[in-house]
């Protein structure tokens, strides 16, 4: 249903403005998201997974149920919070599924996820496209057909086995040990009340300890250069494709209006879906390094992104600003899943979660700035075109970033092969500077 909701939300069934549903309230998911992350984030792991996996279904469910019985902006607001709820509960999904996956694993895992979630997104796409297209459904009754896989995925998420362990609160260690040492089996030969009043002081130490050791991690890994370049890319472009798709229903109800002819936005989201999942499932049986080229190649691909972006944006034809989007969510795709793998080379699951909140953190507020100014009532309130005008320069200025960083680290490493090896006493640092 979701790539139908601009015509759905436009159309008879809700009778809403282009303009009320581009201002007022597709915002709200945007600071909705950036509200509840944090606390989503902490709570994930303190509660071992499960339980926001079950919260997301919640979220959903309500989010697709006021969608479909709420008519006017503060309800459908209202929705939108709720949507922003489960977006961000996306942390307990992965999370979950890396709890139950060795180490060795992960990079597979990861292509896998992305893989799944890109394929499911496909064949609900494809369906819906079918259902509306053969007139088999209405809009309505497609809500409540979604709302019942809701259910049936909630009912479901209740059976999943319950995690044991999580990367930071529930460690298999002595809780009054080093937060770094090896882990150790917290079985006691303590009994009654005495192993009780154990645990309830462990657990508080140990959420003293686990502040503090993010707090720690966070510094570290961020005092990599190559990490730290990487992860600003992650932000910017995340904030610009998260922007772009957000958006880009409002853009072709512009382009071809869906109450004058049929629409096909389920296909298009179908085949940019089927082509970023073979992109990322292939990816991740690639073996590449991308420390010196990696900077020039974000650089080159975010520069197809813009053209992309500029081509819909001025196309009055809806097959070319279809093709174009199809484009732009494929080489993102691959790029995303390029810097997933890049930056979790030489972390341990543990910082790679507090680098992956952290990244999300920062592209949300980014992108809360950027709403804010260009798309909300209360700032600019721009309309359609000059706000995808907007992400096509948006896109560019990434380019331009990286294109001259990525020229910075070609020059640097062409010096750097023509000095005489350095002395022992100064290996350690070069190791340092290229740990990732």
């Amino acid at each position: 249903m979701e790539p139908f909701l601009v015509p759905y939300l436009t159309g008879p069934d809700k009778n809403l403005t282009a303009q009320q549903v581009n201002n007022e309230i597709f915002p709200v998911w945007t600071y909705s998201f950036l509200a509840v992350q944090v606390p989503v984030f902490l709570l994930t792991d303190w509660l071992r997974y499960k339980p926001i996996v079950i919260l997301q279904c919640m979220a959903l469910f309500i989010t697709m149920a006021t969608i479909r019985w709420v008519t006017n902006v503060p309800g459908m607001q209202v929705s939108q919070f709720f949507f922003g709820v489960a977006t961000a509960s996306d942390l307990g999904y992965y999370s979950y599924i890396y709890s139950m996956v060795d180490l060795n694993k992960y990079r597979k895992a990861t292509s896998y996820i992305r893989s799944v979630q890109l394929l499911g997104y496909s064949v609900g796409s494809v369906l819906g496209q079918l259902l509306f297209s053969l007139e088999l459904l209405s809009y309505n009754d497609a809500l409540v057909f979604t709302l019942i896989l809701i259910a049936i995925a909630l009912l479901v998420s209740f059976f999943l086995p319950m995690p044991q362990r999580s990367m930071f609160f529930h460690r298999k260690r002595k809780l009054t040990g080093d937060f770094q040492g090896e882990e150790r089996s917290e079985e006691s030969e303590e009994s009654g009340v005495k192993t009780e009043d154990h645990q309830e002081l462990a657990e508080a130490q140990t959420c003293g300890k686990v502040l503090l050791q993010m707090i720690r991690d966070f510094r570290e890994c961020f005092a990599s250069k190559q990490l730290l370049y990487w992860s600003l890319w992650w932000v910017m472009a995340s904030c610009g494709f998260n922007q772009t798709v957000n958006f880009i229903q409002v853009l072709w109800e512009h382009v071809q209006p869906s109450q004058n002819s049929s629409i096909y936005n389920g296909g298009v989201e179908a085949v940019s879906s089927i082509l970023s999942t073979a992109s990322v499932y292939g990816i991740g049986y690639r073996e590449e390094r991308w420390e010196q080229w990696g900077e020039l190649a974000l650089a080159g691909f975010s520069g197809l992104c813009s053209v992309a972006l500029f081509v819909m944006t001025f196309s009055s034809n809806i097959w070319i600003s279809y093709a174009s989007y199809i484009v732009f969510k494929c080489l993102h795709m691959v790029l995303m899943t390029i810097a997933m793998f890049h930056i979790a080379t030489e972390l341990t699951m543990e910082r790679y979660a507090l680098v992956f909140g952290a990244n999300t953190f920062g592209a949300l507020v980014l992108q809360t700035i950027l709403t804010s100014i260009v798309v909300d009532s209360g700032g600019l309130a721009l309309g359609i075109i000059p706000q995808f005008i907007v992400y096509a320069s948006y896109f560019s200025l990434i380019t331009a970033v990286f294109l001259l960083r990525g020229l910075y680290t070609i020059r640097r490493e062409k010096k750097n092969s023509q000095l005489p090896l350095p002395s022992v006493k100064n290996e350690p640092q070069v190791c340092a500077e290229h740990k990732f």
